[in-house]
């Protein structure tokens, strides 16, 4: 999978709500209401990350989890993360 242009980056966002760019990376903080509610959102997107073969770089403390998608491997953005992007959000909706 090929790294993604600046250009091509900026159109992606349009079509995931509060994720942020930066470091060649795409990052979102999430807030749930406990410790619970946060771990079960976890293992949904464990599932899904491990269907696409593409794995978050994320920490949870208590009730927030933080992620943070690239590929490593394309040195930057690829389609995976918005894909992977768009999955969390519609897990989280």
């Amino acid at each position: 999978m090929s790294k993604l242009s600046e250009s091509q980056i900026k159109e992606q966002l349009k079509h995931i709500e509060d994720w942020e760019y930066s470091d060649n990376a795409i990052h979102t903080t999430i807030e749930f209401s406990d410790f619970k509610d946060c771990f079960t959102v976890m293992t949904r997107i464990a599932f899904e990350a491990e269907n696409l073969n593409h794995h978050p770089d994320w920490s949870n403390v208590y009730n927030k989890l933080s992620i943070s998608l690239s590929s490593h491997e394309a040195g930057g953005l690829t389609e995976k993360d918005f894909q992977l992007a768009q999955i969390i959000d519609g897990i989280i909706s």
